[in-house]
């Protein structure tokens, strides 16, 4: 007999625990606070719209906050981090924007890198110091047509494409990922840092890239995506599953496009330790945010949290 395949039916029970999630007001955020939220955890919403957050937490089951959180900037990102208090037992960096046009965060980053990657670089490592279990960070499947450009990370001397600049993002999620738990080992910390992708999924990052024609082609592809429900299922596996830290969730199903989730394999890019040194060294340049890991001893005092 084959084993039964996830679903939130799965989940653990999360009373008592706190999950911040950004970019929940839609999609796949959407639904995993639903889902989180139904399993009994206090959900906290980092969105950058908070009266369309209100409206989202009004409907979730259980407890639900709203907090202003704009990842284009981080003043706003360093005010949300001072004003937590609290463990976070489960942080998801899930917002993100995908092929928009070419545009510049409230501190000069180009759009993609600075919302999808830079912004949560930031917001992690300000908040790492409350987290007692894990960090996912969402990435995607364009991260194997993405390429790291260490010295034009901005898109300031290339001219700029859509497409390439998400798949970067993305990449860039991934080698976060690797090097934060890389460091999180070395520090002896039970915290973990696991990655996850929601294959081919209908949520409103389609239709966002200023060509009327890719919007089109976008638009009539998403009568083949699965729900943005099913799409968070991989990060719901991730965040929940006793999985070790590093491990990269997707779909499994045809080209990880859809399907229940499964551990999947990045490209060889991904997993390349020094391309994830030197982007890390070059995030905290950028951001400003140097992240200051738990020595061992005191790791040691945090008990590990596993859902």
């Amino acid at each position: 007999m084959s084993k039964k395949k996830w679903t939130p039916e799965d989940l653990p029970d999360f009373s008592g625990r706190t999950v911040v999630i950004t970019g929940a007001t839609s999609g796949i955020g959407r639904a995993a606070a639903t889902e989180l939220a139904r399993a009994g955890a206090r959900v906290v919403l980092g969105v950058r719209n908070t009266e369309r957050g209100e409206r989202v937490a009004a409907g979730l089951p259980g407890s639900a906050q709203v907090r202003h959180l704009d990842l284009t900037d981080l003043a706003s990102v360093r005010a949300f981090a001072a004003d937590w208090n609290g463990p976070i037992d489960l942080l998801i960096n899930n917002a993100g924007v995908m092929a928009v046009p070419e545009g510049r965060t409230k501190d000069g980053f180009e759009t993609q890198i600075g919302t999808n990657h830079l912004g949560h670089f930031a917001l992690t490592g300000l908040l790492l110091g409350h987290v007692t279990d894990r960090v996912i960070t969402i990435s995607s499947g364009a991260h194997r047509v993405g390429k790291i450009d260490l010295e034009d990370l901005d898109w300031e001397r290339r001219r700029y494409k859509r497409w390439p600049a998400y798949g970067q993002s993305k990449l860039a999620n991934l080698l976060f990922t690797l090097e934060l738990q890389r460091r999180l080992a070395a520090a002896g910390s039970p915290v973990r840092a696991l990655a996850a992708h929601p294959g081919f999924a209908s949520t409103e990052l389609y239709g966002r890239t200023g060509s009327g024609l890719q919007n089109a082609i976008l638009n009539a592809g998403l009568r083949f995506a699965q729900s943005g429900e099913r799409g968070a299922w991989p990060m719901l596996y991730a965040a929940t599953e006793d999985l070790p830290g590093g491990t990269y969730v997707g779909p499994d199903g045809f080209g990880e496009f859809w399907g229940h989730p499964q551990i999947v394999t990045p490209n060889k890019t991904a997993q390349d330790a020094e391309m994830a040194r030197e982007l890390w060294a070059l995030s905290e340049r950028l951001t400003g945010v140097r992240y200051e890991l738990p020595s061992k001893a005191s790791a040691a005092s945090v008990p590990s949290r596993t859902a």
